[in-house]
């Protein structure tokens, strides 16, 4: 039997799965990505993996897509 561990990030750490399906985030994890209590996360499974993503608020983006544009994304004669 071989085991294969992906490892993605800069920190691997083995969680235990409670028996309410509950999971701790690693404190090494906790403080680099500074997660607070109280805070929402996003978790999806993805091709037998699971995720967990910080949800951002929409104002932390403000002003960062000033230069993006719809341009040639779309046939202009495709609209009504």
């Amino acid at each position: 039997m071989s085991i294969y561990i992906l490892y993605y990030g800069d920190y691997l750490e083995t969680v235990l799965v409670s028996s309410k399906f509950q999971v701790v985030i690693p404190k090494v994890i906790r403080n680099s990505m500074k997660i607070k209590p109280g805070e929402k996360l996003v978790m999806y499974e993805k091709d037998g993996y699971i995720h967990m993503v910080r949800i951002e608020k929409i104002s932390k983006f403000k002003g960062k897509f000033k230069k993006l544009t719809t341009k040639g994304l779309r046939d202009e004669e495709e609209r009504f």
